[in-house]
C-alpha cells in the first residue's frame, strides 16, 4: 500500500513538474496549441515523426495573421517568430538580449565536442568568435582555394566513371563535401568519392542519422536537465572524434604545417596566446563588463574541428544536391547556368579558379534559391537571456524562453516571395533582388553576432562542386526521380531528406 501510495505521489509530482509553464503564453495573450504533459506542443517531434522545421511551418500555416505564435518543448516556453521587424531586433538590433542560442539544456555541465562556436553561449561564445574570426578572411579563403579545387576535379572524374546509371546526387555531393573537409579540414586525404567504405564519409553520416537512442538521450535531457545532464549526445564518435584530431596535432607538432587548412588556422589562432574579451554575462558592481581570459587547449580545438565538419557537411550537400534536382527539372534554366559557366572558364583556361567562381553570378543565384525553397538550416534559434519586451506587441518575456526564427516558412511566404514554389534564380541577380524587402527573411546563413562565421567559405566550395558538375555534365531526372522530395522527420536544426536524389548525369558535348 505504502509502495502504491509513493508510486502515485512520484506520477503526481513529475505530471505537476512537466506542466508547471504551461500557462504561460495564454496569460501573456499569445496563441498556441494546446500543450501535453512531457511533450509541450512538440509531441510529433519527440516521437521522430516531424521535424521541427515542419512543426514551425505548420504553424505559421495555422496562425497565418500572427506576429508570434507560442510554443512549448516540453515544458519550455517557445516563441515562434515571423515578422521581419522582430526578427531584426532579436539578431541584431538587441542581441545583447539574445546572444545564447540555448542548445545545451544544462548552462554548466557541456559534452566536450559541444563546446564548439555554434553550440557555445555567453563568454566561451565570445572569446571563440574573436579569435576565430580572422581565420576566415578573404586571403585565408583563396589560400585554401587550391584545395577546393583539387577535390572537384576528382568530382568531374569520379562522375565520368560512374555515370552509366543513375546517381544519387545527395550521395555524390556529400562524398564530395566530405573530401573538402577532410582536405580543407584536417588535411587528410579522406577520398571518399572513390573509397565506397571510406571512414571519413560514415563518421559524417554517422553524425547526422538521429538513432532511436540519440532521441530519447535528447529529450530525457530537455525534459530534465539536471537529473540527466551526464548523459551525452555524442558518445558513439566523441571518443574517436578526439583521438583523430589529437593524432593530426601531434604530427604537426602543434604548429602550422603551411597546408593553409582549419587545424593550421586554428593552430595559429592558438599561437596568439590567452584570448581577452570583456564579459557578456558577469557585470561589475559599476555596472562595466568584467573581463574574461581563456586559453585554446586541445579539447576546444577538437570541438572546432567537430562544428567545423558537421556544420559543412551535411548543410553543403543537401544544398547542392537540391540545386543539382531543381535544374534537372529546369532545363531552361540549367542552359543558362552552363553557358555562364562555359562563358567564364573560357577566361580562365577552362580551369576553375577562386576569381572565376566569384564570376558566375547566375550559378551563385541559382544555389541561392535553391536555399531559399529548401534551406539547410530550417530554422534559427536563439535563447532570452534576461527578462525582455518587445515594443511592438507589449509582450514581455523571460529569461530562458526560446526563440525560433522558422526559415522555411519564411523563405516560401509569398509575402515576400512572389510565387515561392516556382524556381526562379533571376530573383536574386542585382536586377530585381530587394535586398531591403528581405533582408531579415532570407537568412541561409543567419544574420548578426552570431551569423555563420564560415558562410563565404560553405558559398564558394558549394559552387566549386556545382561548377565542376555541371561544366562537364547535364543533369535531368531519372526514372524514379521524386519530384517534390520528401524531407527526413527526424531532422533537427540542419534538415535532410528521406529518401535518394537520383538524377542522370549526361556527359556535355561541346562544339
Amino acid at each position: 500500500m505504502l509502495t502504491a501510495a509513493i508510486f502515485v505521489i512520484i506520477v503526481a509530482l513529475v505530471y505537476l513538474y512537466s506542466t508547471r509553464t504551461f500557462r504561460y503564453w495564454e496569460k501573456r495573450g499569445i496563441k498556441h496549441d494546446k500543450p501535453v504533459p512531457f511533450f509541450g506542443t512538440d509531441s510529433e517531434g519527440y516521437l521522430l515523426r516531424k521535424s521541427m522545421t515542419q512543426t514551425a511551418v505548420d504553424a505559421c500555416l495555422k496562425y497565418p495573421n500572427e506576429k508570434v505564435i507560442g510554443f512549448f518543448r516540453s515544458s519550455r516556453p517557445e516563441l515562434i517568430i515571423r515578422d521581419p521587424d522582430i526578427i531584426k531586433r532579436i539578431l541584431t538590433t538587441d542581441f545583447a538580449y539574445f546572444y545564447p542560442r540555448g542548445l545545451n539544456p544544462h548552462k554548466k555541465v557541456i559534452e566536450p565536442l559541444m563546446r564548439n562556436l555554434f553550440f557555445a553561449d555567453g563568454d566561451l561564445w565570445r572569446l571563440l568568435r574573436q579569435r576565430m574570426t580572422p581565420a576566415f578572411t578573404s586571403g585565408k579563403l583563396r589560400a585554401m582555394f587550391p584545395l577546393v579545387v583539387e577535390r572537384a576535379e576528382r568530382l568531374q572524374s569520379r562522375t565520368l566513371e560512374i555515370a552509366s546509371q543513375p546517381l544519387d546526387a545527395r550521395e555524390l555531393m556529400a562524398r564530395y563535401t566530405t573530401d573538402f573537409i577532410g582536405a580543407c579540414g584536417f588535411g587528410l586525404d579522406a577520398d571518399s568519392l572513390n573509397d565506397e567504405d571510406s571512414a571519413f564519409r560514415k563518421l559524417g553520416a554517422a553524425i547526422f542519422n538521429i538513432t532511436v537512442q540519440q532521441a530519447i538521450v535528447a529529450a530525457l535531457k530537455e525534459i530534465f536537465p539536471g537529473i540527466f545532464k551526464h548523459f551525452k549526445y555524442s558518445s558513439k564518435y566523441e571518443t574517436d572524434f578526439m583521438s583523430l584530431v589529437s593524432s593530426i596535432l601531434k604530427q604537426r607538432n602543434y604548429k602550422p604545417s603551411g597546408r593553409n587548412d582549419f587545424i593550421d588556422l586554428l593552430l595559429e589562432c592558438r599561437m596568439k596566446g590567452e584570448i581577452v574579451v570583456e564579459s557578456i554575462e558577469k557585470m561589475k558592481p559599476d555596472g562595466t563588463s568584467e573581463v574574461v581570459r581563456m586559453e585554446l587547449t586541445e579539447q576546444l580545438l577538437a570541438a572546432q574541428v567537430f562544428i567545423f565538419f558537421a556544420a559543412g557537411f551535411e548543410t553543403s550537400s543537401s544544398a547542392t544536391s537540391f540545386t543539382l534536382h531543381q535544374l534537372a527539372f529546369h532545363p531552361e534554366i540549367q542552359e543558362k547556368v552552363q553557358k555562364e559557366l562555359d562563358q567564364v572558364l573560357a577566361k580562365y583556361n577552362n580551369k576553375l579558379c577562386y576569381d572565376a567562381i566569384k564570376e558566375m553570378r547566375y550559378l551563385e543565384s541559382a544555389f541561392k534559391e535553391a536555399m531559399r525553397m529548401f534551406p539547410s538550416l530550417g530554422f534559427l534559434i536563439r535563447e532570452c537571456a534576461r527578462q525582455y519586451t518587445f515594443p511592438e506587441l507589449n509582450l514581455t518575456i523571460d529569461e530562458g524562453v526560446g526563440i525560433i526564427i522558422p526559415l522555411q516558412a519564411l523563405h516560401n511566404d509569398p509575402e515576400y516571395f512572389d510565387s515561392p514554389n516556382e524556381f526562379r534564380p533571376e530573383r536574386f541577380m542585382p536586377s530585381e533582388y530587394n535586398h531591403n524587402k528581405t533582408k531579415f527573411v532570407y537568412l541561409p546563413f543567419g544574420d548578426g553576432p552570431r551569423g555563420c562565421i564560415g558562410a563565404r567559405l560553405g558559398l564558394m566550395q558549394s559552387l566549386a562542386g556545382l561548377a565542376a558538375v555541371l561544366s562537364k555534365f547535364t543533369v535531368k531526372p531519372a526514372p524514379n526521380t521524386k519530384r517534390h522530395p520528401v524531407v527526413e522527420p527526424k531532422s533537427s536544426i540542419v534538415q535532410s531528406f528521406k529518401d535518394d536524389l537520383p538524377l542522370l548525369f549526361i556527359e556535355r558535348t561541346k562544339p
